[in-house]
């Protein structure tokens, strides 16, 4: 088996910046009026109706704020598809469960932040996207691992109303779904790290303020890891890792073994 290997780097500061385009209210058109309850019905108990985010938390957000290690779905937990919608076709990537093991031990709260896009645009419904994510929570819980929280975006530049959104701010590469996992859960993002596959998710990281990411190969990450080497920072540190089994190794808050009580 190859070794895996990890490292870090810092290059020069690159400013980015999160753009929020502000809207007009829409005229409360019969037409508007009239989406809105299919809305209610097709959608599941954990969507929101007011911003369009989907959430779902499973452990009760710690007293005081704690630092999390936020990672991305499709390409870093379960194996990168394409439109991933199907029970059958869900994966865990191997050192996925092991990561996430590595922060359960150490008390840091593990948020899967994912960009859905195929919501947006009609490939698939959220009742579709709601039963991967109870197989996906399965495959991790037989691995004796607890995921915090699940945030999903469904807006995208080319989805159908009403999720037709040039960029959303919780759309990734912008940080609103860390934003809010951050005041819902309680955690410190000065202290959180990033896990993902695309330049996007790495941005995002940077962009909440994170104190740093690590890219891996998976999933898109061949493809972008060439953008990604332009995100960090001096204030921001990307972690370079072929797989999740080394990506533990770049995280300062799960690297080492955790401490006897």
């Amino acid at each position: 088996m190859a070794r895996s290997s990890a490292r870090l780097i810092l290059t020069a500061d690159l400013e980015y910046a999160v753009r929020r385009p502000s809207k007009a209210p829409r005229p409360r058109t019969k037409a508007r009026r009239a989406m809105r309850p299919v809305l209610q019905e097709t959608a599941p108990p954990a969507y929101s109706a007011v911003d369009g985010i989907w959430s779902r938390t499973y452990r009760r957000p710690g007293a005081s704020p704690r630092a999390a290690i936020f990672v991305d779905r499709d390409g870093v937990v379960v194996e990168e598809v394409g439109h991933l919608h199907r029970i059958e076709d869900v994966r865990l990537i191997p050192g996925a469960a092991d990561l996430m093991r590595a922060a359960n031990d150490h008390a840091c709260p593990v948020v899967i932040v994912t960009n859905q896009g195929g919501i947006g645009k009609g490939l698939y419904p959220w009742s579709a996207f709601e039963e991967v994510v109870s197989r996906m929570n399965e495959l991790i819980s037989a691995q004796g691992v607890a995921v915090d929280a699940v945030y999903a975006c469904p807006f995208h530049p080319n989805g159908r109303s009403p999720y037709a959104h040039p960029s959303h701010p919780s759309r990734k590469p912008n940080p609103g779904m860390l934003l809010r996992a951050s005041a819902e859960l309680n955690l410190d993002l000065e202290s959180s790290w990033l896990v993902g596959d695309t330049a996007g998710d790495i941005q995002a990281a940077r962009s909440a303020g994170l104190a740093g990411a690590v890219h891996v190969l998976a999933g898109h990450g061949v493809r972008d890891r060439a953008a990604v080497l332009k995100v960090a920072s001096r204030s921001f540190t990307v972690g370079l890792a072929d797989d999740l089994f080394a990506a533990r190794t770049l995280i300062p808050l799960i690297a080492t073994a955790p401490r006897s009580p």
